[in-house]
């Protein structure tokens, strides 16, 4: 039986760019520096524009969001707005992969015809204060994954919606094919990567399978990379058990450098930024780079951005709890 492709045929995006924060009061933080919008964007309202711009068209919509209060009247406007009834995933940065290894899943499985994927987070206050007073930000202002003298992440807006569905797509060009997908937990920490890197690896290992592709046959890898000391390390390590000698030779770069840590939003900006690659043909750097680090011993990309040389891209993310997520993505 042939599997059915799963190809993405829309995609919308809102970012920001590194700057000091002036949407909130930071003075008495540590650090001030986030990849925000201008002004104060509303959430609500950037979900409807991007969803529209994807087209939701009585789609089934998997919707990735901060957990808490707040995203209850999003939710309910939306539904009023499209006529959907929205299937929220709210597992911190592997939120938004998990929704499109289920979307994905379903068309496979002739389950679904199409169905949109839509993630936001826009940077506020209350969770700043959080990874401020958890030493988890850049107090350099800098994100520096894989990088010595890395010191922590950088909060980033982002505002995604992604149209996965059954091809060939009717009257849409397809932009990519989701190749292959994997989940894995480790359970090692609440907040602690398992500093072995096997749950993440294991992820990775299974989206490879999955599509039935080789190591060798990866171009490029957009890695989680948050710039933590800890956590860089740890996802080094699973991309060795993952690759084994391979790992030489494939290009890594986390785009986080570029945009910052949108947290629920993040794995589906990060889907974003890879389908762009693959159409371009070019990998970005890893910005903020000051040297390498023995403890992340990876191809990191660094000095300019380098010819697509493999068909398939990777792009995975971890999250507290110990839930990793890998997603392959290959020509349509």
């Amino acid at each position: 039986m042939t599997a059915v492709p799963v190809l993405v045929t829309g995609l919308a995006v809102r970012s920001g760019t590194f700057a000091p924060v002036t949407r909130f009061d930071v003075s008495n933080r540590q650090a001030v520096v986030a990849a925000t919008q201008p002004g104060d964007p509303d959430l609500a309202g950037q979900l409807a524009e991007v969803l529209t711009e994807v087209g939701v068209q009585g789609s089934p919509v998997l919707l990735a969001l901060h957990g808490d209060e707040r995203a209850r009247p999003i939710t309910a406007g939306l539904a009023a707005r499209f006529g959907v009834d929205p299937r929220v995933y709210t597992g911190a940065c592997v939120a938004a992969s998990t929704a499109v290894a289920d979307a994905a899943a379903l068309i496979a499985a002739g389950r679904a015809e199409r169905l949109v994927v839509a993630a936001g987070y826009l940077v506020e206050p209350d969770t700043f204060a959080v990874f401020d007073a958890g030493r988890a930000l850049s107090r350099s202002g800098v994100l520096r994954p894989f990088s010595r003298g890395r010191d922590g992440l950088l909060l980033g807006d982002a505002v995604v919606a992604l149209a996965l569905e059954a091809g060939p797509a009717a009257g849409r060009s397809a932009l990519a094919r989701i190749t292959g997908w994997g989940r894995a937990g480790d359970g090692y920490h609440v907040c602690r990567p398992d500093p072995s890197g096997a749950g993440l690896a294991r992820a990775i290992r299974a989206a490879l399978d999955r599509a039935g592709v080789g190591a060798a046959q990866v171009g490029w890898l957009n890695a989680n990379g948050t710039g933590s000391p800890i956590g860089d390390a740890a996802e080094a390590a699973a991309l060795a058990l993952a690759f084994g000698e391979q790992l030489a030779e494939l290009p890594v770069s986390s785009t986080k450098s570029l945009h910052g840590h949108a947290l629920e939003a993040s794995a589906l900006l990060e889907l974003a930024v890879t389908i762009d690659v693959l159409a371009e043909g070019k990998v970005p750097v890893n910005a903020g780079w000051l040297g390498p680090d023995e403890q992340c011993r990876l191809n990191v990309v660094v000095d300019a951005p380098r010819t697509l040389a493999a068909p398939h891209l990777l792009t995975v993310n971890s999250a507290f709890g110990g839930a990793n997520t890998a997603l392959l993505v290959g020509a349509p």
